[in-house]
């Protein structure tokens, strides 16, 4: 049902400054795997084969990573390092990549615009890799690819509770609980970082999207932000008002790696995992 992800990776990670000066934040690593390599895992797990990258010139080493690197290989062939590649080279084998520049920082919403004919007029999903989730049974993106599969007539976006101080660094929800389900709900309004006396939740937006291609003319009846940025929470909206948004309460933790608090809690939690491993 979904066979194409839409990666926005343009930004420059200015959080993360001197580093990200000259390396692209999504390629930081959480252990020895890039942010971006565990984005294109999870869209792999729902058996998506397409990734297409919202990038800018200024960020080509993401391309150079899934692109083959025969000297490097040469070197460590028949060594026990070999394996160490294994899977990039998987993804390398298995996916194509398409590459779209975004020369001026404009938002989420100009982003995923900028996706729209590579995508045409199918469904996609959004993975934005400063989010990193962990499930062990099941990624986010494949529990919400289950609930779009009951509901293939509307956009599902993952939303998460945090404290209500939080909600101006997220776009919020509220909506209706549907069927029985604690964990779906059908929004009705969303806010964009609302002040917390003014947030109709605390429920917050987090980088996963399942988007219809309807979502295309929302963003180009969609006006710029004071700040010139088109915010895809403002698209989302006139579909909800239409009853065409699902929030989705995903099973899971979520690791802010846009942020250095949660890169370094990321980095702290998958090195756990590695030494509890067998």
């Amino acid at each position: 049902m979904i066979n194409k992800c839409l990666f926005p990776v343009a930004g420059f990670g200015t959080r993360f400054l001197p580093v990200t000066k000259s390396v692209p934040k999504e390629m930081l690593p959480i252990q020895t795997k890039p942010l971006i390599q565990h984005a294109i895992d999870e869209a792999m797990s729902t058996n998506i084969k397409s990734m297409l990258m919202v990038i800018n010139e200024h960020k080509l080493a993401i391309k150079n990573y899934f692109e083959p690197h025969y000297y490097l290989e040469s070197l460590i062939k028949d060594t026990n390092k070999e394996k160490l590649l294994s899977d990039v080279n998987d993804i390398i084998d298995s996916c194509s990549f398409s590459y779209i520049d975004q020369p001026k920082m404009a938002g989420l919403g100009n982003a995923i615009y900028l996706g729209k004919k590579e995508i045409g007029n199918s469904p996609f999903a959004v993975i934005l890799p400063d989010d990193l989730c962990h499930n062990d049974s099941c990624t986010v993106l494949k529990q919400m690819l289950e609930i779009f599969k009951e509901h293939p007539d509307k956009c599902v976006i993952a939303v998460e509770e945090v404290p209500l101080y939080e909600v101006n660094k997220y776009g919020v929800i509220s909506g209706d609980y549907i069927d029985g389900n604690d964990n779906v709900i059908l929004v009705n309004d969303m806010i964009e970082k609302p002040e917390p006396s003014f947030a109709p939740s605390n429920l917050a937006i987090i980088g996963r999207y399942i988007l219809l291609p309807e979502i295309f003319k929302e963003i180009e009846n969609t006006k710029a932000d004071h700040n010139g940025e088109i915010q895809i929470t403002d698209a989302l909206l006139k579909l909800a008002k239409k009853e065409k948004v699902l929030a989705y309460k995903f099973k899971g933790r979520r690791f802010d790696c846009g942020s250095i608090k949660g890169f370094n809690e990321a980095n702290s939690f998958f090195a756990s995992l590695d030494l509890n491993k067998p």
